[in-house]
């Protein structure tokens, strides 16, 4: 099996923005873009994407996931980057149409197909470092994907680190590369160091985000994850995991968490951990390593409400279950 996103479908949708307006859509060949060296997303990262997925049922119809969540934060992404403004209905169209165009290709559960709509500033001028680009181009790749957890949901160890940020504060909500580049050093700092899978970022002991996902904390009958604001990214899965865990008549508390709650926490029996998001959907946490030392979160194994949340959030995904938040879009 081929590493996860390293497959691609040949072809994707593009558009491009020049002289104020939206070119329409056109199908390409997925495998180059031109732009300029000068190009404005190379020297001052223009730049923001979205990840969603398109999921194949026992009727051979394809549908995909929360569709407008995701476009919505695609739209923001772009406003809050002051790249051209994005149109809702044409990056929908260009979703759908070439999902369609690959129906065949969307794998059974427990794959899909990942959706990886982008957004580029395309204006070739260095001498724009303190200004927006004027034209850009916006495309959908695709990329069929497996189980990301087809070696068994082992739990991850987390680092708890208080000193540092996955990004600047005013990034945070904006789905752009540079905040992945930015979590990076710190994250292979702590694989080399402490064998940690990923950082959980926690400025001044305020519990956020991992560096690629968000984290949640399952105590009992409560869940328990920060509340939304500009300094971290709003997940969508996040907001699936939440309302499902509401669904089954837990307790949603969307609050601050500090370093020292979350430690005596875990620590209790039964207690879980998980971090949310696309690829992943929702992948147990078993170790916590602060300050030089371990602490094993509840039983340090997969927890029962964790794998429960992951498996009705894919029971609804796959057709399994009834769509009754209406999140799925069927294209076929």
């Amino acid at each position: 099996m081929a590493v996860f996103g390293t497959v691609f479908m040949p072809k994707m949708a593009m558009a491009t923005f020049e002289n104020q307006k939206w070119s329409e859509t056109q199908v390409v060949s997925s495998d180059a873009i031109s732009m300029h060296p000068g190009a404005h997303v190379l020297h001052y990262s223009s730049t923001c994407f979205e990840g969603l997925k398109a999921f194949r049922h026992e009727d051979g119809g394809i549908y995909v996931f929360r569709m407008d969540q995701n476009v919505a934060r695609f739209k923001q992404s772009s406003q809050l980057l002051n790249l051209p403004p994005v149109d809702d209905a044409q990056i929908s169209k260009m979703i759908l149409d070439i999902v369609a165009m690959y129906a065949d290709e969307v794998p059974e559960p427990p794959g899909s197909m990942y959706i990886r709509p982008t957004h580029i500033g395309m204006e070739a001028s260095i001498g724009k470092a303190a200004a927006p680009s004027a034209t850009s181009m916006m495309y959908v790749l695709l990329s069929p994907v497996g189980d990301y957890f087809a070696g068994g949901a082992k739990p991850l160890r987390l680092l708890l680190d208080e000193t540092g940020m996955r990004c600047a504060p005013h990034m945070g909500m904006i789905k752009s590369g540079g905040n992945y580049a930015s979590a990076l050093g710190p994250i292979l700092e702590a694989r080399s160091e402490v064998q940690a899978d990923q950082i959980l970022f926690c400025p001044n002991g305020d519990v956020q985000e991992t560096g690629a996902a968000n984290f949640v904390l399952i105590d009992g009958n409560e869940i328990i994850t920060k509340a939304l604001d500009s300094s971290f990214l709003h997940g969508v899965t996040r907001s699936s995991v939440l309302t499902l865990a509401a669904d089954m008549g837990m307790t949603v508390s969307e609050r601050d968490i500090t370093v020292e709650e979350l430690l005596e926490r875990a620590q209790k029996p039964g207690t879980e951990a998980a971090l949310s998001g696309t690829a992943a959907v929702l992948t147990p946490v078993g170790t916590f390593i602060h300050n030089g030392k371990e602490y094993q979160v509840g039983n340090g194994e997969p927890g029962e409400t964790t794998m429960k949340l992951r498996q009705r959030l894919n029971d609804i995904q796959w057709g399994k279950a009834q769509d009754k938040h209406n999140w799925l879009v069927k294209i076929a």
